[in-house]
């Protein structure tokens, strides 16, 4: 029988490894093969081998890695902490995107490869849960903005925001060479889960994401390399290409 063709991997698509521990996730990303060649690995994992498979696939099986840690402290506990954890030169590690924390990450990253990634508003959250927590008022996609640019003024890398906020963040000046990933992306037909703020691939990388995150369509169904093939095909529709590109 001829060989079926298949999407080759592609780095926009980060596979969120939010499974209960390290050989599962290691159990996952077997089965996914060379389809996939970017993860994220979060804090749910952290006490089930998080770190020691964020190793184990940059290291022995050169998979690009996405730490998802949201660090948030005084600027002297971020900048250590970020210092530890930049040794094990992952690609991409998250922190809260308030300006002494993106400055203080940025301090401990120092000349290491690791993009400090800034953490605008959870893609679980709307309105009446930032007035629950006195966010300041305005929309929630006026306050993602706002933290952007503060985020990229401090020196963020890039930014974390829904894909519903991408195309403004990317029309900022200071998004300029910045990264733009988005949470929150849900290929068409997919059950939302927590999430609230959402948008399927294509749309999420039309508006300006440089990567898009996906993590229960994929692990949670019953054949995720499928669901991988699918949503790289996605990628490289004509729905996915920017207005501007």
């Amino acid at each position: 029988m001829p060989k079926t063709d298949r999407p080759l991997a592609d780095d926009r698509l980060i596979v969120a490894l939010d499974v209960p521990n390290a050989l599962a996730g290691l159990d996952l990303a077997e089965r996914l093969g060379d389809r996939v060649s970017f993860y994220k690995i979060g804090l749910g994992m952290l006490t089930g081998g998080g770190l020691a498979l964020a190793n184990e696939l940059k290291q022995d099986h050169g998979k690009r890695i996405f730490l998802d840690m949201k660090l948030f402290d005084i600027g002297a506990t971020v900048e250590a902490a970020v210092r530890g954890i930049a040794q094990f030169d992952l690609d991409f590690l998250t922190v809260h995107g308030d300006p002494d924390v993106v400055r203080a990450a940025k301090e401990g990253a120092g000349a290491s490869a690791t993009k400090i990634l800034a953490v605008t508003v959870l893609t679980s959250l709307e309105r009446s849960d930032l007035d629950a927590a006195m966010i300041a008022p305005g929309t929630v996609a006026d306050v993602v903005v706002e933290r952007a640019a503060r985020a990229l003024a401090a020196g963020a890398d890039g930014v974390i925001a829904s894909p519903q906020e991408a195309r403004r963040i990317r029309a900022l000046s200071e998004a300029k060479g910045k990264l733009i990933v988005t949470p929150g992306v849900r290929p068409f037909g997919a059950a939302l889960g927590d999430q609230k703020r959402v948008a399927t691939p294509a749309q999420a990388v039309a508006d300006g994401a440089d990567h898009v995150v996906v993590g229960r369509p994929i692990w949670a169904v019953a054949d995720p390399a499928a669901a991988v093939e699918g949503i790289l095909r996605e990628l490289h529709s004509p729905q996915a290409m920017r207005a501007n590109a």
